[in-house]
């Protein structure tokens, strides 16, 4: 079976469509080999091999033989420096300027491998915004959070995909984490007994004080302070789950439908790195400091 990987592939909502599109046509097929085309596929934002890895993932898991070909040279040169491509034939080459954060499949119980990873790979980048030491360790429990909330509600035996970018000349950095399990409006509606949209579930789940988790844990998907931090910080938030994708950016939320639903959640964070403040907790401040 061959397919053709329609358009770049970015962080839009038409990309996550493209891609959704590519797992619902075959998500059936077993014992075959699928072939995909991405001669149409000029640019890739690197960090969305987190997506399409977790989609190739699911496919070879049903014993199919995946292969890529007409890959754009400038394409794979980004994607064998991540590692993504070693999956499928491409040997790595260097990452001379160090600008990916490698391309990794977790299983559901690799925390500590995760935390090892993001402690490497992204927390630690001089790209990152200053922080005090008390705001880092914050920061870095909301992105572990990622995780564990796709371990947690995801129910998904195919673990966590994840990868990231530095885009120097849009001075972004993008750290994207995915998975396929049942998805936020599954899990959501199932647990509050609502027949809430896709759009309408990721906007529960980000509410702070909204949680499925038991005994009453804090929910919002773990995101609020990492949100505050984004808004101050000019960068954007991403979740894309089932029909419904969602970004935050400036504490302005736009939500759109996708035309096939994504089989699962992504979470993607963006940097903005010419941000030259310092940040630190509000509560480290003292009155002498506000005034």
């Amino acid at each position: 079976m061959s397919i053709l990987l329609k358009s770049n592939i970015d962080h839009d909502a038409e990309s996550f469509d493209s891609l959704a599109a590519l797992y619902n046509h075959t998500k059936e097929i077993v014992f075959d080999e699928i072939i995909i085309d991405m001669r149409e596929t000029e640019w890739f934002a690197a960090d969305m091999c987190a997506v399409f890895g977790a989609i190739l993932h699911s496919l070879g898991n049903r014993l199919n033989e995946v292969k890529l070909i007409n890959i754009n040279s400038a394409v794979e040169e980004i994607l064998s420096k991540n590692g993504f491509l070693s999956h499928y034939g491409v040997a790595q080459i260097p990452d001379e300027w160090h600008t990916t954060i490698s391309y990794k499949r977790f299983d559901i119980t690799d925390e500590r491998h995760f935390a090892n990873y993001i402690d490497s790979e992204f927390i630690n980048r001089s790209e990152i915004p200053g922080m005090s030491d008390i705001l880092l360790k914050k920061f870095r429990e909301s992105i572990f959070e990622i995780y564990s909330n796709a371990v947690l509600h995801s129910q998904t035996d195919r673990g966590v995909f994840s990868c990231g970018q530095f885009f120097p000349k849009q001075e972004r950095l993008i750290f994207t984490v995915a998975d396929l399990g049942v998805g936020i409006r599954t899990n959501i509606n199932n647990y509050t007994d609502q027949e809430l949209s896709a759009e309408e579930a990721i906007i529960w789940a980000t509410k702070e004080g909204n949680s499925t988790k038991p005994n009453g844990l804090p929910g919002g998907l773990g995101l609020k302070l990492l949100q505050d931090f984004i808004d101050l910080n000019g960068g954007r938030i991403l979740i894309v789950s089932d029909t419904g994708y969602w970004q935050s950016k400036y504490s302005e939320v736009q939500t759109k439908l996708i035309e096939y639903p994504f089989p699962g959640t992504v979470v993607s964070v963006e940097i903005n790195t010419a941000d030259l403040n310092t940040y630190t907790l509000e509560t480290e401040l003292n009155s002498e400091d506000i005034f």
